[in-house]
């Protein structure tokens, strides 16, 4: 019989982190869900309450909190910038202080304990696609650099850890990602492109639209970060898991406007400060060590998550953030 393990999952309730729940509960983990619900949907979880083997936690893991667990996927932050930009001061907090609380819980449990960190730490890149030994390109006093940095602390939080304290580690540096559950006023350019088109809105492109980036199917990553969970224990990361098929932010416009059949018209915007103009994973990492690469191709996972997003009714989905 396989181990049953029992999980926790910071940030469970949000995009990524319901799903990966649905996962871990399905294969009959105890999984505990921690949320504080800032950026997430108590409705991406509620299917999962009837679930004897999971359990909801309204916690803010800026606070201590003592679990009794095996394994830690740390989700917890905002990840959008408008979401994160909100409170800038507590965005940075929650990737610290989130950090050393999980951290501690790994050390007195001696539980293994990944990191979901971001492309972000490579900030507007130099080095084009990005390998996980290239060290990044950030501003660390603009606008964004609350979760750019923030994110980067935590990582070296989690490798001080591992060599002081010998914690058994993982970190996966998370490049863009889409799906359903995406909070349709997070600020994300899938969001933002697909919720304006069905509503009839004008698509807002930030810049000129030759921006690239590089965008993966929720499914693909969540496989990636539970292949890293089960990996070795001498390959701590940090891993690349993202598309490595780049497109333009206007040939996305474009591809969403096709899908949704929407009569929406283009506009341009002024680019926002330190956002980078180009986006693309090295997952040669990843294949070799994990055997992962992504298989669904953005037209497919666009199609399911605009069938989401008119499943949906947005009125459901409060606006944390002033809007784009």
């Amino acid at each position: 019989m396989p181990t049953i393990k029992r999980i926790l999952v910071t940030g469970g309730a949000g995009f990524l982190g319901s799903h990966l729940c649905e996962r871990l509960v399905a294969e009959g983990h105890d999984v505990i869900c921690l949320d504080n619900f800032f950026t997430s949907q108590k409705a991406n979880v509620a299917h999962l309450l009837g679930e004897p083997n999971f359990e909801l936690i309204r916690h803010d893991i800026t606070q201590p909190i003592y679990l009794e667990v095996d394994e830690i996927y740390n989700l917890a932050c905002p990840a959008a910038p408008g979401h994160y930009q909100y409170n800038p001061i507590k965005t940075l907090k929650t990737s610290v202080l989130g950090a050393i609380h999980v951290l501690g819980m790994a050390r007195r449990c001696r539980a293994k304990v990944l990191q979901a960190s971001t492309s972000e730490v490579y900030g507007d890149p130099e080095v084009h696609p990005q390998p996980e030994t290239y060290r990044g390109s950030v501003n660390p006093i603009g606008r964004r650099a609350c979760y750019d940095e923030g994110k980067r602390a935590a990582e070296t939080l989690f490798f001080d850890y591992h060599r002081m304290n010998n914690i058994n580690i993982r970190v996966v540096r998370i490049f863009n990602t889409y799906g359903p559950r995406m909070h349709p006023y997070d600020g994300r350019v899938v969001s933002n492109f697909i919720r304006q088109a069905l509503e009839g809105s004008d698509i807002t492109i930030f810049g000129d639209g030759s921006q690239t980036r590089s965008f993966c199917y929720r499914d693909d990553l969540i496989e990636g970060m539970v292949r890293m969970m089960n990996g070795p224990d001498d390959f701590p990361g940090p891993v690349n898991l993202g598309n490595p098929h780049e497109f333009t932010i206007k040939e996305l416009a474009e591809l969403v406007l096709e899908l949704t059949g929407s009569k929406s018209k283009i506009v341009y915007e002024e680019l926002p400060q330190d956002d980078p103009t180009r986006r693309r994973p090295d997952i040669t990492l990843a294949k070799r060590k994990l055997g992962w690469e992504p298989k669904v191709p953005l037209r497919e996972g666009l199609i399911k998550t605009i069938e989401w997003f008119r499943s949906v009714d947005l009125r459901h989905f409060r606006p944390p953030t002033p809007n784009y």
